[in-house]
């Protein structure tokens, strides 16, 4: 029993550890591998290891295939890793780079994302009146009260169906937007049933280049322009907001989007909105509203990539126990003879943690650099949080690489552990006489 807790124990103590090296700067790891250079290089045990270590390596070509399990495993666990944390970092990205500090959207009271959102067509111009809103040259307040719709278009993968968010918007949007620029075509015209596209979508899904024409709402629809936007709007269409809601019967907006008046323009507007009682809405910054639309997909994701990580790492770690245990058995003449010489328990498992270490180095290295070229960049589509797809590009960022490189050197000191005490505790007289 004692021996039984005894082993329990030491499991929670290096499971403990091993989060914590998950989670440390790189800062700290940095100093410590600088602290184990300078013992090697200082210290009597520690030149012991480095000669050792050296032993080792130089020994490695000729284990090649239980070597390369360690690395093919390792790399394996990595590249899924960082792959599918990339995913949450590329729709994080996306949805962070969509609006701004300086213009804000207002939405009905408790209303999370549009979709549930009213705002009645006799508060738009109440709105509009309030102080903290920026004004044109012409005197009109810059705001564009917004519908969202969602539509079925064709995927260009397969041919299936799949929402999209058709944007009615009002004369201002362009303005409010300035990022948004139109590479193809030309804007909508006001009144008309014209449609311009998100190069994003345009890429996901079919039969919408210029020229087109799309039936939605029994009505046709007439493709004019593409534009770029860099963020969550290039998944959109965008139409005339007074053109979009007699087509689908709706007789209220859902949001409005408006250009803040300087620093204190948010401030002023949100004490405004606090104090007419006719106007019972919630106002955020674009930026704050889009960022937050990525929290709840973002954590599931990164929830998903480290279990499923786990689980991989485990076949790693017993993957690379099962090669060590058989290169120290392999190597127990050559151990035993360094016993013999002088070579300490310390130098020993130094030696064998390091080379360990080092095939965890490669092995990581090697699955964030195939997560790179595999995935940096690659396009997809999700379900955003107004039920419509959001167009977006997987991102391997050098943080997501660096977490892959300490999961791999953690699977490489949990995988050389165990054979390296192993090592250290072999007999002299038992490992020559079984040599």
């Amino acid at each position: 029993m004692k021996r039984f807790f005894s082993s329990l124990l030491s499991l929670v103590l290096l499971l403990a550890a091993l989060a914590a090296w998950i989670v440390l700067p790189w800062q700290l790891v940095l100093a410590l591998c600088a602290a184990i250079a300078l013992w090697m290089v200082v210290t009597r045990s520690g030149r012991l290891a480095r000669e050792a270590t050296k032993i080792g390596i130089a020994s490695l070509p000729q284990r090649w295939g239980a070597s390369l399990v360690i690395v093919v495993g390792i790399a394996g666990v990595v590249g899924v890793l960082v792959a599918m944390l990339a995913m949450g970092e590329g729709f994080k990205a996306t949805l962070n780079q969509t609006g701004s500090d300086d213009t804000a959207i207002l939405l009905r009271a408790g209303s999370q994302a549009e979709t549930n959102s009213v705002i009645t067509r006799d508060q738009a111009p109440l709105i509009g009146a309030l102080p903290g809103i920026a004004h044109a040259k012409d005197g009109k307040p810059i705001t564009s009260p917004e519908l969202s719709q969602v539509v079925n278009l064709a995927s260009k993968n397969d041919g299936s169906d799949v929402n999209v968010q058709f944007r009615g918007v009002g004369p201002e949007a362009w303005a409010l937007r300035p990022q948004l620029k139109i590479v193809q075509g030309r804007k909508f015209t006001p009144g008309l049933r014209e449609i311009v596209v998100g190069k994003g979508a345009q890429r996901q899904f079919r039969d919408i280049a210029v020229g087109k024409q799309l039936k939605l709402a029994n009505q046709q629809w007439t493709i004019v322009g593409v534009f770029a936007a860099n963020d969550s709007h290039d998944s959109e269409l965008w139409t005339d907001a007074d053109v979009l809601g007699p087509a689908y019967q709706r007789q209220a907006y859902q949001s409005m989007t408006v250009k803040l008046d300087g620093k204190r323009g948010f401030k002023q507007l949100k004490a405004a909105l606090a104090a007419d009682p006719r106007l019972k809405l919630d106002i955020a910054t674009t930026h704050d509203y889009y960022s937050k639309q990525s929290e709840a997909l973002t954590k599931l994701i990164k929830i998903l990539g480290t279990v499923i990580g786990a689980i991989m790492a485990i076949g790693a770690v017993f993957g690379a126990l099962n090669s060590m245990y058989a290169a120290v058995a392999g190597r127990a003449r050559e151990i035993a003879t360094l016993r013999a010489i002088g070579f300490r328990g310390l130098p020993v498992v130094t030696a064998v943690m390091l080379e360990t270490m080092l095939l965890a180095l490669l092995g990581g290295l090697a699955g964030g650099a195939i997560a790179w070229l595999l995935f940096n960049g690659y396009t997809v589509s999700t379900l955003g949080n107004n039920f419509s797809q959001v167009v977006f590009q997987f991102k391997v960022t050098p943080e997501l690489a660096w977490s892959g490189l300490k999961w791999a050197l953690g699977i490489g000191l949990v995988g050389g552990l165990f054979p390296a005490l192993r090592a250290a505790r072999l007999p002299v007289t038992e490992a020559l006489r079984a040599a």
